[in-house]
């Protein structure tokens, strides 16, 4: 998605999934080669669903428009569960800096087709971030608070210049404490297998794929995305 209008669209069926499915969205960031969605899992489908309805209509509008025909997407998503305490708010500020990392933009504000900027200035109508499920989740009191702390901690992560991409959010099967990890390593029966738990060193744990499943660099290639990277994880917390 190399222009800003099919970035839009992609972002006007996230608006329509939350609307029609009732998908909590947490955060977003919309590149022209990847996109980060943080959602939350209420079950029933929803994420399935509602990434059905986006990809499909995003690669209709783009074919229709340049008469092309074939796939849009390369595969289906990848799926990292992350833990609430402590690690949701890492993945949040992770999303927000995408761009940064990227050398596109000096500071998440800068980049129009993402959440930030939804989350410091919540619009009047189409917001598409459940911005009450960020806060309970987030432990903050009320949207002043919210967007007081998100904004400090994007500014820490910049100023410590901490914003370098970091392979346990994109390489990963999930995220969390070890005990949490643990959990989900066992749950996860013979998919299990190959995958391995890895540190940064900082009290965050990942179970880690075998393998890359996709490649965050913006070049031509095609990063590596298989069915084995995309599975469904229920009623953890």
């Amino acid at each position: 998605m190399k222009f800003d209008k099919d970035k839009k669209r992609w972002r006007h069926w996230l608006y329509q999934a939350r609307k029609r499915y009732g998908l909590c969205v947490l955060n977003y960031t919309v590149t022209s080669n990847h996109i980060h969605l943080l959602v939350v899992d209420t079950g029933e489908e929803i994420i399935s669903k509602s990434l059905q309805l986006i990809a499909g209509r995003t690669a209709q509008e783009f074919n229709a428009r340049k008469k092309r025909k074939g796939a849009f997407w390369e595969d289906r998503y990848h799926a990292t569960a992350v833990q609430i305490e402590g690690h949701l708010a890492k993945c949040l500020v992770y999303i927000d800096l995408n761009m940064v990392r990227a050398g596109m933009v000096q500071h998440p504000s800068e980049y129009c087709v993402a959440g930030y900027n939804e989350i410091q200035h919540p619009p009047k109508r189409y917001s598409i971030i459940d911005r009450i499920s960020l806060r309970k989740l987030c432990a903050v009191k009320d949207e002043n608070c919210l967007r007081k702390e998100h904004g400090e901690w994007v500014e820490t992560e910049l100023k410590n210049k901490a914003c370098r991409r970091n392979p346990l959010w994109s390489e990963a099967v999930a995220v969390g404490s070890e005990r949490y990890i643990q959990d989900i390593h066992k749950r996860l029966g013979g998919r299990g297998v190959g995958r391995s738990m890895v540190s940064d060193n900082k009290d965050t744990i990942a179970l880690k794929e075998p393998r890359p499943p996709y490649s965050t660099l913006f070049t031509g290639k095609k990063g590596l995305l298989s069915q084995d990277n995309a599975f469904f994880i229920s009623n953890i917390s």
